[in-house]
């Protein structure tokens, strides 16, 4: 893996992590996602206007099927992981599509986009994903709805893999630029859950009102994370990128131990350290 892909990589995990603890901190719903998205539109529209206005030749109906693709893959991920965590526990849900996510973007790069995997690659992937799955609590045994929650967090992880490998395929095969690919993404949400804003547009105003820097703030860095992403996909195979992506859960979790007070730390710390040797083979793979 280059050092600018892997700059690329570090610096959207850190963008999604702070994002992510933002979110955490508002505490919303499907409206919450609608008012972000909206100025995500607001944000990202010159760039968007300008990359079409400059290579418009090179978005026809093909590629415009592609992202309309990618957009409908990120729903149903976001919808799934919803319902996972109102159906299933939390603690099993989230661990398991973070973690089967990369091994299953690996497994069909492997066989769509016919990238090679070599025993080094494997090694530090399956490190990254069992530090990942450790540091967010494992399979613990407490649960109260074990089998609903695995499936929830496995069909979640599928999703992942699936728009993971698609939107690399868009981004460095199809040649559609990142900025729109996400751009479109975000419109598409927007639209689906506008009647959702509609009906609670009283919690709206509220969280304009009283979180207004971190909804701007996520509206900036939520696209931002991904889009990085995707740029580092245009010259870096998936099965290098997507577990060191996964090193945004590791500073989403050490955040919220530092700066939200939920402790822990020591064993955090450790399980990221696991983590981050798994990168450094990924990294000189």
């Amino acid at each position: 893996m280059t050092l600018f892909a892997l700059i690329l990589v570090f610096a959207a995990a850190f963008c999604h992590a702070t994002w992510n603890y933002y979110v955490k901190r508002i505490n919303g719903g499907p409206e919450l996602v609608w008012l972000i998205s909206i100025l995500s539109i607001i944000f990202y529209l010159p760039a968007v206007l300008y990359i079409l206005w400059d290579g418009a030749s090179n978005f026809g109906i093909f590629e415009f099927l592609c992202v309309m693709i990618s957009s409908l893959i990120h729903l149903g991920y976001f919808l799934l992981l919803q319902r996972g965590y109102k159906k299933g526990d939390l603690s099993l849900v989230y661990p398991i599509a973070r973690s089967t996510g990369p091994f299953i973007s690996t497994a069909f790069a492997v066989v769509f986009l016919q990238e090679q995997l070599t025993v080094q690659i494997a090694a530090g992937g399956i490190i990254i994903i069992f530090g990942v799955l450790s540091l967010t609590g494992g399979f613990k045994q407490d649960v109260k709805h074990l089998t609903s929650s695995m499936l929830f967090g496995l069909g979640a992880g599928i999703f992942i893999g699936s728009y993971t490998v698609w939107d690399a395929y868009v981004v460095s095969i199809v040649l559609v630029s990142p900025i729109v690919l996400d751009y479109v993404s975000n419109l598409f949400r927007t639209i689906v859950l506008a009647p959702v804003a509609f009906r609670r547009k009283s919690l709206v105003k509220d969280y304009w009102n009283e979180h207004r820097m971190g909804v701007v703030l996520i509206g900036l860095l939520s696209p931002l994370a991904y889009i990085l992403f995707l740029y580092a996909l245009t010259f870096t195979p998936v099965m290098l990128i997507a577990p060191v992506r996964e090193t945004s859960v590791l500073i989403s979790v050490l955040m919220g131990s530092i700066l939200l007070g939920e402790g822990d730390l020591k064993r955090r710390l450790m399980w990221s350290s696991v983590i981050l040797s798994g990168v450094v083979l990924l990294a000189t793979a």
